[in-house]
């Protein structure tokens, strides 16, 4: 069962991310993330009211995953800006697995050699599918260290949510609602004046649609991670880049590189072996 669902979270995830980044194309990143944020803590609330009551320990917990995963996107925005690309999503991707899995492990995940192995492969899966076509050199002071803080605030997030997991969908919806505090904090000091608003019905509709993708792939990693081993579910939920890249083959016809497709290649093999392992 965590296999299907960390695999699921990850579809959702990587289709977020597509959606997000196809309203992107139309408005800038800091609209799409202040209709797809409030858009998805909204239908939290609604979901968790039915799920039984909160827990006002596990609400704090939700609350610190939420800003740790708020300030991870505003850094990785700022990590793309400075690029190079095709350097920091592959260095992001990789850091937000490899935090869960370390600590799960470190706390007492009990792994055979064959899972192991199948997150190996996995880790390297999300390198090679995020890269892309990037120029520039890459300087030890810009994007790429961004990109590790950016990845590292991400897996803080999968691990710090699955402290706060009481059974319930409330932590998570503290979370959504810290991740939002954080982005309007940011949003109100950067810009004078009032905070920008999407005209574009288009790419409104998109941005809606990656709140609710993002929010789902957010409850289908707790309750991957509830069913098993954190390190299993936070390295399958991060291999969400895969979906994007073949999202974007489908929609846009953008052609996979040959590094993409291997890293595809990889991520069927270790699923395998996490999945027999």
């Amino acid at each position: 069962m965590i296999i299907a669902l960390a695999l699921a979270s990850a579809i959702a995830f990587g289709a977020g991310d597509f959606c997000g980044g196809a309203a992107s194309r139309r408005v800038d990143d800091l609209r799409v993330l202040l209709v797809s944020l409030p858009a998805g803590l909204l239908l939290l609330l609604v979901v968790a009211m039915f799920g039984g009551p909160w827990h006002a320990a596990a609400l704090g917990w939700g609350a610190l995953s939420g800003i740790a995963g708020g300030a991870g996107l505003l850094v990785f925005y700022r990590a793309l800006a400075m690029g190079p690309m095709s350097v920091v999503a592959p260095v992001s991707g990789l850091m937000a697995a490899v935090v869960p899995a370390a600590v799960g492990i470190a706390r007492g995940d009990r792994l055979s050699l064959t899972a192991i192995a199948g997150i190996v492969l996995c880790l390297l899966a999300v390198c090679f599918v995020s890269i892309e076509r990037g120029g520039g050199p890459v300087r030890l002071t810009g994007g790429p260290v961004l990109a590790v803080v950016a990845g590292s605030s991400f897996g803080l997030f999968f691990v710090i949510v699955h402290l706060g997991d009481d059974g319930t969908l409330w932590p998570l919806a503290a979370s959504k609602a810290a991740g939002l505090g954080v982005v309007l904090v940011v949003a109100v000091l950067a810009r004078r004046g009032p905070l920008p608003l999407i005209r574009n019905r288009g790419a409104l509709g998109i941005a809606l649609l990656a709140g609710v993708l993002d929010v789902l792939g957010n409850a289908l990693y707790v309750f991957a991670a509830r069913a098993g081993a954190l390190s299993i579910a936070g390295v399958l939920s991060s291999l969400y880049p895969a979906s994007t890249v073949l999202l974007a083959r489908l929609v846009y016809g953008e052609r996979l590189r040959p590094i993409q497709r291997l890293g595809l290649a990889i991520a069927v093999v270790g699923v395998s072996l996490v999945t027999t392992g």
